[in-house]
């Protein structure tokens, strides 16, 4: 018995030891947040945390207060959910905080992408900032204007049909497959084929990807996690490999109109030595990176509009103002519109829209790895201690985009919340007093902020201008409710509904 019981004791000892090794038994120490391991050694949270990450944020705000360390996963993540605090956050991340030890360790998962060299962002501000995002805004237009258009002036104006889809299927269907050929390029004509034929190819295409790119995008949740199941991880491979054959670097350079911005990366790589199948494995990530969130936005972007005839109103009175300064009609056989960065510029009222649509259905989490132990001070005062090696972690959509405090009757879309009474932009937004500068972060914040962000905004608002000026369409049902948000998305920017809303549209012409 004395040696079996030498024996149990020794796998508990084992077993302990282990748990201690997986973070199970941390402890707080002096001078650091809450801490809520949570109820499953190593794991923690992390399954509620996935089932609905702002229930549980929230829940934890209510137990804990404004800062808290909760385990997720084997990692320690610290929260700060007062957005006066966030300035903290922004400043630590030049010197003591890292995003890319997190982000490499996701990309390689998701899109099998692993560089040992760190390519500077300055190539990325370049094109998609300045005289860059002109080129790039000129190339959407021309795509958007070959898929939403190119049967304009082929039937009798009072004779147009109907066609009927899912309105988050088209939207996303439309900006997609637009930004995916301002980005990477166009069919090259042959010499015995019109452009025409050319702009075909294009079409044809760009739907084959998309089609196969929604079926990624929606394993691409539980493939982050890495909780796919066996038939769905070989689909997710299947798809990966797919991808990296259609957006090889081969085949991108047979292409003309490449993007700038997607030929300097892929030259940067290729100086570094990289081989070609690892630039074949980035170019889908920044396929992804750049067209995965847009559709979705530009679909609750259109849906609130339908759903709030004053802001539809108000923001087709602004189209129209637009377009008569600029000289530009739209006519049953004459050239279409051309919607110029310029003209983008001079819409305060769409730009408010957009930002009300962003705050209500972009929901990420913006998390930064612990490069050294350090203080954060909060707005009430209070420091804390977080650990190296731990995760800071922000939720800006229930810390500050739902606050009621800063953003009154938050559940409701108002179009106009963001301008002032005068008609321009609205900065001045307050918590306890305080005006704070992170009110809205659909594109995060400080040195990693979205380098596409203003790319992103012109593509939405150029969708919005050629559906109000060339199309008639409707709800199948004026009814209609808002859909729900799929929970299992939170975190990876956009949300997505969970079902689509029947429409109908057609041509004007």
């Amino acid at each position: 018995m004395g040696f079996l019981l030498l024996i149990l004791l020794a796998l508990l000892a084992s077993v302990l030891g282990g748990f201690y090794l997986l973070g199970a038994v941390r402890q707080r120490r002096p001078g650091e947040p809450p801490l809520d391991r949570g109820p499953i050694p190593w794991l923690g949270h992390v399954l509620e945390f996935r089932r609905d990450t702002a229930k549980f944020l929230e829940r934890m705000k209510g137990k804990h207060g404004d800062i808290f360390t909760v385990q997720l996963g084997g990692f320690y993540f610290t929260f700060l959910m007062d957005p006066r605090s966030f300035g903290t956050i922004v400043k630590e991340a030049r010197t003591k905080l890292d995003f890319s030890k997190f982000a490499q360790h996701l990309v390689q998962k998701v899109f099998g992408y692993h560089s040992d060299h760190r390519f500077p962002q300055m190539s990325s501000n370049k094109h998609l900032m300045g005289d860059g995002l002109v080129v790039m805004t000129q190339a959407m237009m021309s795509n958007l204007q070959n898929l939403m258009l190119h049967s304009v002036g082929t039937g009798d104006n009072n004779d147009m049909p109907w066609n009927e889809d899912g309105l988050f299927n088209y939207s996303y269907n439309i900006v997609f497959r637009a930004g995916y050929l301002a980005l990477f390029g166009n069919e090259t004509p042959k010499p015995t084929e019109s452009i025409e034929k050319a702009r075909e190819v294009d079409r044809v295409e760009s739907q084959e990807l998309f089609l196969e790119f929604r079926k990624y995008d929606q394993l691409f949740p539980n493939l982050a996690y890495g909780v796919l199941p066996p038939g769905e991880k070989r689909e997710a491979e299947r798809l990966k490999r797919l991808f990296w054959n259609m957006l090889s670097v081969q085949k991108v350079r047979t292409k003309e109109n490449i993007s700038v911005w997607v030929r300097e990366q892929q030259q940067d790589r290729e100086e570094h030595g990289m081989e070609d199948f690892m630039q074949d494995r980035y170019m889908f990530l920044l396929l992804w990176a750049s067209q995965g969130n847009t559709g979705p936005a530009a679909f609750w972007l259109l849906f609130y509009l339908m759903k709030h005839p004053d802001a539809m109103r108000a923001v087709q009175g602004e189209v129209e103002e637009v377009l008569k300064e600029t000289g530009q009609e739209v006519k049953h056989e004459g050239p279409f519109i051309n919607l110029t960065q310029d003209m983008l510029q001079k819409t305060p009222i769409l730009d408010s829209a957009v930002e009300e649509t962003l705050r209500l259905t972009s929901a990420p989490v913006l998390t930064r790895a612990v490069l050294q132990d350090m203080s954060l001070k909060m707005a009430d005062g209070n420091e804390y201690r977080i650990r190296e090696g731990d995760r800071v972690a922000l939720f800006p959509y229930t810390a500050v985009q739902m606050d009621p405090e800063v953003h009154p009757d938050p559940l409701t879309y108002k179009y106009d919340r963001f301008l002032t009474a005068d008609g321009g932009k609205k900065t001045d937004f307050y918590k306890g007093g305080k005006k704070i500068k992170y009110y809205n972060m659909p594109w995060g914040a400080g040195i990693t902020m979205c380098p596409g962000r203003f790319f992103a905004t012109n593509e939405l608002k150029q969708f919005v201008f050629l559906m109000l000026t060339y199309f008639d369409f409707e709800l199948k049902n004026p009814d209609e409710k808002i859909p729900d948000i799929d929970t299992k998305r939170w975190g990876f920017g956009s949300m997505h509904p969970t079902r689509d809303i029947q429409f109908r549209y057609r041509l004007r012409f």
